[in-house]
Order: C-alpha cells, then structure tokens, then sequence
C-alpha cells in the first residue's frame, strides 16, 4: 500500500538523501513544498538552480567562489595560508574575524579505510601555491580526529623540508567547560598545546 502519492513520495525521496534529514524532516520538508504559493516554490527552485549554475570553486583556494578567483585570493596577502577540510570550514573562521590570510581546501582528508589517500584530495595543489610564492606560514585547520590529524602530519612532512613555518590550531577544553566532564582526548590535547603565560 503506497503511503504518499507519488509526487510527494518523490519529493520526500529527494530530500532524505540531503546529510542530516531523516525520514520526518524531509516529510515536513515536502509538505512545507505542498502548502508553498507557486511564487515561493519558484523561488526556492530557482535559489538551487541558480547556485548549481553560478558556484564554483576557486581556481587557487578552493573554496566556493561565483568567479574563478574568489574575493579572499584576490584581496589578501597570501604569507599565511589555512589549510582546512571543506568550505565550510572557511566560513567557521572567516566569522571569527581574526585571520586575515587566504586558505586552503583540501575538501577531504586523509582516511585509508575509506580509501582516500594523499592523491584523492588538493594537496598538490596547496605544495605548488607555496613553491617560490613568498608563503611564510601554512596553519593547520583540519578537523582534530584521527583523519584530521593523519593529515595534518601528511601535509606538515612534506612543507617542514621547504623551511616553512607550519603550525597547527589549538585543540583543548573548551571555555565555561568543567574539568570533571572533559572526555580525556580534549583533556590531553589541552595539555599538549599550554601556552606561555
């Protein structure tokens, strides 16, 4: 017995297979589609047109970009160079509005037993920005997991030869966080990056 009709059933089917919507989001999903006037649903469908026609990446970056040179390349002094995961990751510290370097997305991470290696993802392309370009400092921004870090090595071995600064963001407890109920990896890693007071 068919639970949805068929148009909604599709359109339920398409939003399940966005990361994170399970079967009763992408269900109010659809029917939130249903009760759209047609003006909104227009609008929604030209909103995902529209960026699958103008998104790109930057040619040097990576990160998302409407040109082949995103507005960060374009305007900042590329000495400094962060290196992180995804785009996403970007707009996480362009919020912050303390780095004023250009990135780098790798947009993956190392992970054998995915079968991702070093060739799968834009490491080449990061060595051949920092070759004779005047970079003095490549941070290390990727996620502090087992992938993260793996990767954060892979990358360092390769510049640290080049006699070029590399340093990686600092992982720890978190602020207003208890030391009781900090899990004993972010305890250790707080440890192991002390600063200087």
């Amino acid at each position: 017995m068919k639970v949805y009709i068929e148009p909604i059933g599709k359109l339920i089917n398409e939003f399940s297979k966005l990361p994170g919507v399970g079967a009763k989001t992408a269900q109010r999903f659809a029917y939130k589609v249903v009760n759209m006037t047609d003006e909104e649903a227009r609008a929604f469908s030209e909103a995902i047109l529209n960026v699958k026609r103008n998104v790109k990446y930057c040619k040097i970056c990576g990160n998302f970009s409407e040109e082949d040179v995103c507005d960060i390349c374009k305007n900042r002094s590329t000495e400094t160079i962060c290196v992180v995961k995804e785009p996403k990751d970007v707009i996480a510290i362009e919020k912050l509005n303390e780095f004023d370097g250009v990135y780098h997305v790798l947009h993956g991470t190392i992970s054998p037993l995915d079968g991702i290696g070093p060739n799968d993802i834009n490491i080449k392309g990061l060595l051949s920005r920092i070759s004779g370009n005047g970079v003095r400092e490549v941070i290390m921004a990727t996620n502090p997991d087992v992938e993260g870090e793996a990767t954060a090595m892979y990358i360092t071995n390769l510049i640290k030869p080049l006699g070029i600064k590399v340093t990686r963001i600092a992982h720890g407890i978190p602020v207003g966080t208890d030391l009781e109920y900090a899990d004993e990896v972010s305890l250790a890693r707080a440890f192991v990056d002390r600063k200087t007071l």
